[in-house]
Order: structure tokens, then sequence, then C-alpha cells
């Protein structure tokens, strides 16, 4: 694709992570820059190659189905977007020695992630959308009209137990998610993604918090 992520770029980011060090060897990263795209692709690629070094379980958590399906599509290398594809209907794929799990900010789609011991799991990639909503809303495409408060599974819950309770059970996570803060996660940035301003594209206005690489 014309607006895929250089390999330069890509191999720069990667190696950055790997030579990252963090105070008591808990390395939990987050992406807090736009192009949400592009910072999965270096954040499954750096995961993809720890996978060679570390085997054992990684899991990847999205807010919801269809973020997971434009990753597929809109990631910005094409190793990325077809290992994304393999993994959207089965949300179980093994590489190599390794095993990658697929699944939402939802508690009802944890069913093949809530019983891995902690012990094997070795690395999560958590990716928050650009629109805020709350934990609640996050969807298996699940009808909660009906439903009370008490009969919904994430009722009660933190807002960002999606992400905290992971970060809980391995040393090594990255979070993608722009324009917010977490306690107790180094916050990594890169140098060639450059701030976005407010700006307009064929005549149509779009504020700083739109992400162009989710209209393309």
């Amino acid at each position: 694709m014309r607006s895929d992520l250089s390999k330069q770029n890509l191999y720069e980011s990667v190696k950055s992570l790997i030579e990252l060090e963090i105070p008591n060897n808990q390395k939990h990263i987050h992406f807090n820059q736009q192009k949400l795209f592009t910072l999965f692709s270096i954040g499954f690629q750096y995961f993809l190659f720890k996978s060679t070094k570390n085997p054992g379980a990684y899991i990847i958590r999205v807010e919801d189905s269809q973020l997971a399906e434009k990753l597929a599509k809109k990631s910005k290398d094409p190793s990325t977007r077809k290992f994304m594809q393999s993994l959207l209907i089965p949300r179980k794929l093994k590489f190599q020695r390794s095993v990658f799990y697929l699944d939402f900010f939802h508690i009802g789609s944890w069913n093949l992630t809530s019983e891995l011991s902690a012990e094997k799991i070795k690395g999560a990639l958590v990716v928050k959308n650009t629109s805020t909503r709350p934990m609640d809303e996050t969807t298996l495409q699940l009808d909660q009209e009906d439903k009370s408060q008490d009969e919904n599974p994430m009722a009660g819950l933190p807002q960002d137990y999606y992400y905290s309770m992971l970060k809980e059970v391995t040393q090594e996570s990255i979070v993608i998610a722009f324009e917010k803060n977490f306690e107790g996660v180094h916050t990594h940035q890169f140098p060639f993604i450059k701030k976005e301003v407010d700006r307009s594209v064929k005549g149509l206005y779009l504020g700083k918090d739109v992400d162009i690489e989710d209209l393309l």
C-alpha cells in the first residue's frame, strides 16, 4: 500500500523498543501519539519479534471487533495486516512456538485468555480507539437494552480494567491510546510521527482529534 510505513522506520521503531530500559524490569509502555494504524504495526511487530525469543502466550486486546477489522485492513505493513486477517475469526493463532490471542475490552470476550496462567503470558498489546466510550459500552454486539445494570458484567469495574488487569499478570505490555494517561506506564514516542494540527482536506475541515488515517 502506498501509505505503508517504510521498512527503515519500522525497523528503527522496533529496535528502539528492544533497546528501551525501564527500571524494575517492568516494561509497560504507552504509545500516546496519533497514527493508530502506524503505532499498531510497530507494537505488533515488536511482540512478533519477542515471541521468537521468549515463547509463550501473547494477547492482542482491542476495543471492539470493528476496530479489529480495521486493523486487519489498515495496519501500515503487509505482515501485520496478513496476521490480523488470519487471527480475526479463530482469535487464536500459533506462530512458531508462541500463541497469539485476540479479545476485546468487554469481559465476555475473555473466554480464551481468562484461564491463561501469568507464567504463560509473555506480552500484551492493548489498543484503544480514538473515540471515547465508557467501558461498559464496548461491544461484542451484545444487546444490553433490556438488561439491568446488575446483569452487565462490566458494571462496577474500573474504566481501564481492560488494561490494568493485564498489566498485573505480565511483565511486558504496550497500550495504544491517544491523549490518555496510565499510572506506572512509560510513555514512548517516535520522532518520525509528527504532531497533527488542525487542517483542511479538500475543503473539509478536520480537528486535531480526528486521525486522517482512519479515513483512508
